[in-house]
């Protein structure tokens, strides 16, 4: 399985039975936070006294999507790389997946210019989903858990994704979710906010929100 965070976030979202994710909207957002997620993670993206972000280091990070990031990143904040070309993102995370072996593509049958995704291997799939529940089921400290695993819960259960946690299990394990939302402020106070935020910027995006 990959462990690159955006990857595991596309898979999180992945809807087998659609072919493809399971809100390609929503999707796109939480792809993006993964991505600046994954950026922060490796030290490229930290906030500035301002709250706005800078990069840091040179040369590639070996994948192109994040490098792609990288280059638009400069001056901006947070709440703003989380919207800014969230569809081509999304895309571009599906052809890397594909390019990696990950999942296959094809034209949707509708001819309106989709694509179909099917996953290679299944297993992936689960072992993403056990991963995401082990930390949000388990009784270890959020602390001791692997960053990436605490982020990228943050991001599904901000996303809503009802594969990860029903409505009812959201409500039980809020000051588990609260707790794993909380270690994004340690990299940065803003893009804790920025997730904390996702939701009311999904509903802005369905209703035609900007900065596809």
């Amino acid at each position: 399985m990959t462990e690159a965070l955006h990857h595991r976030m596309y898979l999180l979202a992945y809807d087998e039975a659609a072919k493809g994710p399971y809100d390609r909207s929503r999707t796109g957002l939480l792809v993006r936070a993964a991505v600046l997620t994954e950026l922060a993670l490796r030290g490229r993206l930290v906030e500035s006294g301002d709250g706005g972000v800078t990069v840091t280091g040179t040369g590639s990070t070996g994948d192109p999507v994040l490098d792609g990031v990288l280059r638009e990143a400069r001056g901006q904040g947070w709440k703003q790389l989380v919207r800014r070309r969230r569809r081509r993102t999304l895309t571009a995370v599906e052809d890397r997946l594909a390019a990696l072996g990950l999942v296959s593509l094809q034209a949707s049958r509708t001819g309106r210019g989709g694509r179909r995704v099917t996953v290679s291997d299944p297993a992936a799939l689960r072992a993403v989903h056990d991963r995401v529940s082990a930390v949000l089921h388990g009784d270890a400290p959020v602390e001791e858990i692997p960053a990436a695993d605490t982020a990228l819960s943050a991001l599904a259960t901000a996303g809503k994704i009802r594969s990860v946690l029903s409505r009812r299990e959201a409500r039980a394990l809020r000051e588990r979710v609260d707790a794993c939302t909380s270690r994004l402020g340690v990299l940065a106070p803003g893009l804790e906010k920025a997730v904390r935020g996702l939701n009311t910027t999904m509903i802005a995006a369905q209703g035609g929100m900007g900065g596809g």
